[in-house]
């Protein structure tokens, strides 16, 4: 028989074990850690945990675009470079675009290449005009100002330039290493969830100052499971 649980739909756990639940994953417990702390069956902890995970990367997809100063940058998931492959994007790997809001929040995005048209869609899709963009010397950034972007600072990496006073990407490479430690202890993630994992890693980002527990009942008060 199912029990009122606002959060849940149709469950049979009640809203305080499902209140547990939720700060278990808030406090980024593995699914079975969770599982054996409510005594809740790993197959439905892990159930429940990919449902959370969608909730989440929907409340991702419709943030605003971002504005202010913001530094883009890309980076790659997946298993270590295979010897012999080289160049921008290692073979086999994941390619991920990141847009990132000085001292505040980033987006995320799965790229299929880094090509200047693929980039540009991404930027011109999430980021205002009148942005400030902060990004290295890759090509494929190449052309922001012809599509309105004006303010376009790059550094030069390859030069072994990584900063130039206010220019610079450190926050979003700041974020590509939060993003990879945390995702690590997954011991490899199937490329269907990938997508959701990272959009979860994003959310708990641009979620560190908040109390996390609070944010997600507060987003499934909105669209319960």
């Amino acid at each position: 028989m199912n029990v009122k649980n606002r959060y849940y739909r149709r469950s049979r756990i009640s809203e305080q074990k499902f209140r547990q639940l939720i700060r278990y994953f808030a406090m980024d417990f593995t699914a079975t850690d969770a599982a054996q702390l409510t005594g809740i069956s790993v197959r439905s902890m892990n159930s429940i945990y990919l449902k959370l995970r969608r909730r989440i990367a929907v409340a991702c997809e419709q943030q605003s675009p971002l504005q202010g100063a913001v530094e883009v940058d890309e980076s790659y998931f997946g298993p270590r470079r295979v010897r012999g492959k080289r160049g921008r994007g290692a073979y086999g790997k994941t390619i991920v675009f990141g847009l990132l809001k000085r001292d505040g929040r980033v987006y995320t995005e799965i790229v299929p290449d880094c090509t200047k048209a693929t980039l540009q869609g991404v930027i011109r899709g999430h980021i205002a005009p009148d942005t400030v963009i902060h990004s290295d010397g890759w090509r494929g950034y190449d052309g922001l100002v012809d599509i309105g972007f004006d303010k376009h600072f790059r550094v030069n990496h390859g030069a072994n330039e990584f900063a130039r006073g206010e220019h610079h990407i450190n926050g979003i490479e700041s974020f590509w290493s939060y993003a990879k430690r945390r995702l690590q202890k997954f011991n490899g993630i199937s490329a269907a969830t990938f997508y959701l994992h990272l959009k979860e890693t994003e959310f708990r980002f641009n979620h560190r100052r908040d109390n996390l527990y609070l944010e997600i009942l507060k987003l499934l008060r909105l669209n319960p499971l």
